[in-house]
């Protein structure tokens, strides 16, 4: 009992903040050491808000400090930031500095009302064959129009990334099609937790290597959890781990100003009689992390169908477009 009161009074040491001083940094955190500071930057915690909207236990399992001094440095971190709110004339302000992916498809275009919007989230779902890994090499490409430093991370869960494509659209833009390669970052996830963990590493390529990501694209997004996770009794599970890694993916867009392309596959619904069964995989928790969701089908005389099924401020309008060679174009 004595030990343990040692203990609990060197944790309260150890968290207490000079009078006065002001915390910047998460190094100027108390009880905040060299080691725990590089454990805590190699889970994602680099900043000071990274630290005041953790939980204590996420805090404990990156650094193995004991919950009472992750609530204390949780507490600190909160005092020194501004947590509170922005008015909407703020809120315009920062979306002035959003940018616009164009997909070479004016229809496509005003569907997502001038592209694929930087800071924000776009599943694209849809049958095999519909388009969508078609559409995410085409922004790979695409993305590197906005800057010519801009770099683009591409997950690959499925094995859809091909090169040839790359050097296809690139000519057709009149790019070089070894600069463009050059600026694209391919990781092949081979599972689930593979796949999370390339998503939090691509804080490190901006940070680290001081890259310009512009865009991360995600092909696809449920199928190593579709694979994994069977049956109704992982259904919670799965539904978690995903709605965490779509959470990361959201915070990364907006913390850095990139632009999210997620595709994601679908399954039929056996008790629909009228209409179009197709549904995406993942439930309400992909559909509510998505700023935007589109519908890709198949259309007549080899085109694609594309559907704004759910946006913060567009209808569900339809455009038709069609893939070539060299691009995605207007029929």
């Amino acid at each position: 009992m004595k030990q343990y009161q040692v203990l609990e009074m060197e944790e309260q040491d150890e968290v207490s903040v000079p009078s006065g001083k002001k915390i910047v940094n998460v190094s100027d955190l108390p009880g905040i050491g060299p080691a725990t500071l590089e454990k805590l930057q190699l889970a994602g915690y680099s900043d000071l808000l990274s630290v005041a909207v953790a939980t204590p236990g996420e805090l404990v399992g990156a650094t193995e400090m004991s919950e009472q001094t992750a609530k204390k440095v949780i507490a600190v971190a909160r005092s020194n930031l501004d947590m509170g709110f922005m008015s909407g004339d703020e809120v315009l302000q920062k979306r002035e500095r959003i940018q616009k992916i164009t997909t070479g498809s004016s229809e496509l275009d005003k569907l997502f009302t001038g592209g694929i919007e930087t800071g924000a989230l776009t599943e694209v779902y849809g049958q095999y064959g519909s388009g969508k890994s078609q559409l995410a090499h085409v922004l790979a490409v695409r993305a590197q129009l906005l800057n010519p430093d801009a770099f683009v991370v591409f997950l690959d869960t499925e094995g859809t990334f091909r090169p040839e494509r790359i050097v296809a659209i690139s000519k057709g833009l009149g790019l070089d099609s070894d600069t463009v390669l050059k600026h694209i970052k391919v990781a092949r996830a081979f599972n689930s937790d593979h796949q999370i963990l390339l998503a939090e590493k691509v804080e490190d390529l901006i940070k680290k290597q001081c890259l310009n990501v512009k865009l991360v694209i995600v092909d696809s997004l449920t199928a190593h959890f579709r694979a994994e996770f069977i049956g109704r009794g992982t259904l919670a599970d799965r539904q978690q781990k995903i709605n965490k890694h779509m959470h990361l993916l959201s915070k990364l867009g907006d913390l850095y100003n990139l632009a999210i392309y997620v595709t994601n596959q679908v399954m039929a619904k056996p008790d629909q009689f009228f209409g179009d069964p197709t549904e995406s995989i993942g439930g309400h928790i992909v559909a509510h992390n998505s700023t935007y969701r589109v519908y890709f089908r198949k259309g007549k005389k080899g085109t694609r169908v594309a559907k704004m099924v759910d946006s913060p401020n567009s209808a569900e309008v339809e455009a038709i477009f069609k893939i070539e060679e060299d691009g995605i174009k207007d029929v």
